[in-house]
């Protein structure tokens, strides 16, 4: 029994029976009734009124916790339910509970798509690789992504943005987009935990965004492009610079020959022998400049031919070993006779033991020894590599010249390099040869000692589909 609706009976029976009670009532007053009839029929009147109301609000009761049982998040099960609890029902009440079931099931369609939509929008958000923070119109944060998250440390949201990004340039541009203004970017170096430089793209979100959301904040990683384009101008600059003085030494010498020393014998021949030096010293950089790109153009193709080390790093070392003869210097390698091939270019591996090899002899100390020797790196009965370790006896090279050594004309001591002949282009051929060959260069070195050269080539044994697994330490 549906109490809550029999309780409204009375109620609204009262409420009709009024009109009817006034008029008896002025019947009364009019002389016409007396009291006792008047009273037996107000009576009367609200019992039969009660009596057909009470099936109606006992209907209605039921239909209204029928529809504050299914809720806005009901499934079909719970509206069969609640219909099935409610029986069979004619009329106005049952139009009503029709209109609240298509209501409902309009309302949660709609909730599922915009459920559907919000979990796609999030789940693009969490993906886009940038750091996106979201703000609202006084600069808090709204939300931000993994990325971001990653990026800058841990977002608070709710904080303003400069608890997060507290460069100047950037909350300017912020405030100004605001504030009604264009899209803004904006470059920014941050040098925390390393330095980077960034760019930052503050645009409006336009309309009215969902929770408030008043403009994005996009960050762009730019260090690579940048240090890429310093690379670029030191290169030309460089390249330029390694052309142009050999080339100037040889115009002064030919303008001197043609005019003071024209007939002098001895001058004549120490000049040609000056310029056939520098003669060769820019072929040896214009030889080392298209190699170097060569090698470049090639980089991404992984060789897959299979290389014997021990006959190739003999037939360089026999090369150069009168070389090394002429400065008192002994060459001895250590090759086992079973040492696993390796995936590689013969060719470019040769080009890469002659330079290791041609750099120790340069700048290792007189009547010392220079020792090839080579050793395995068991990762796994499948994944093994190959390391070539070229060591020598100079003087050493400081700790802080390391990691640059294999930039392109990057010398330790620029007089003493040009002096050997080096173009300052031998280590950075060497380190793009073992990019091309998904292999490494480690560069060891104590002063006073010598430095060790170590090349690590992927073995044969590895299989084809390991060769192909980026192991490059640029």
């Amino acid at each position: 029994m549906n109490w809550r609706g029999l309780r409204r009976v009375p109620i609204f029976a009262l409420g009709l029976s009024l009109p009817s009670a006034a008029a008896l009532l002025g019947l009364y007053f009019a002389g016409r009734v007396d009291l006792g009839a008047t009273l037996i029929a107000i009576l009367a009147i609200c019992a039969l009124l009660g009596l057909f109301l009470a099936p109606f609000m006992l209907t209605l009761a039921a239909v209204q916790n029928a529809i504050e049982a299914i809720g806005p998040d009901a499934d079909p099960s719970e509206e069969a339910t609640a219909a099935r609890r409610l029986g069979n029902i004619g009329g106005i009440a049952n139009g009503i509970w029709q209109a609240a079931l298509r209501l409902a099931r309009g309302w949660r369609e709609r909730s599922l798509r915009a459920e559907a939509r919000l979990a796609a929008a999030e789940a693009v958000f969490a993906a886009i690789p940038d750091p996106q923070i979201l703000l609202d119109g006084q600069r808090r944060i709204i939300h931000a992504n993994p990325a971001a998250a990653e990026f800058i440390g841990n977002v608070l949201e709710a904080n303003d943005l400069a608890a997060s990004l507290r460069n100047p340039t950037v909350l300017a541009a912020a405030d100004a987009v605001l504030a009604g203004g264009p899209a803004r970017v904006v470059d920014f170096t941050m040098s925390q935990p390393i330095e980077r430089v960034m760019q930052a793209r503050i645009a409006r979100v336009e309309g009215v965004g969902t929770e408030g959301i008043a403009a994005i904040v996009t960050l762009h990683d730019i260090t690579a492009l940048k240090l890429a384009e310093q690379m670029r101008a030191d290169f030309v600059a460089n390249a330029g610079h390694e052309l142009k003085t050999p080339l100037a030494s040889l115009v002064g010498f030919i303008e001197t020959l043609l005019g003071a020393a024209r007939d002098d014998t001895v001058a004549r021949e120490r000049f040609l022998g000056i310029m056939r030096g520098e003669a060769g010293r820019m072929t040896r950089l214009v030889d080392d400049l298209l190699s170097l790109s060569r090698i470049e153009l090639n980089e991404h193709v992984a060789p897959t031919s299979e290389v014997t080390l021990p006959p190739l790093i003999e037939q360089v070392a026999d090369a150069l070993e009168l070389r090394a003869a002429e400065r008192g210097m002994r060459l001895t390698l250590s090759l086992p006779d079973d040492l696993p091939d390796v995936y590689g270019d013969e060719d470019e591996l040769a080009q890469v033991f002659q330079n290791l090899i041609d750099n120790a002899i340069k700048y290792g100390k007189p009547q010392s020894e220079i020792a090839v020797s080579t050793r395995i790196d068991r990762r796994s009965a499948a994944n093994s590599l190959i390391g070539v370790a070229v060591t020598d006896q100079g003087e050493g090279i400081p700790s802080e010249h390391l990691p640059r050594l294999t930039e392109r004309f990057y010398r330790v001591d620029t007089a003493r390099s040009r002096e050997l002949g080096g173009t300052g282009l031998g280590l950075a051929i060497v380190k793009h040869i073992l990019n091309r060959h998904r292999g490494r260069l480690e560069i060891s070195s104590t002063i006073g000692m010598g430095s060790t050269f170590t090349v690590w080539l992927r073995s044969a044994n590895s299989g084809l589909m390991q060769i192909r697994s980026d192991l490059s330490q640029k």
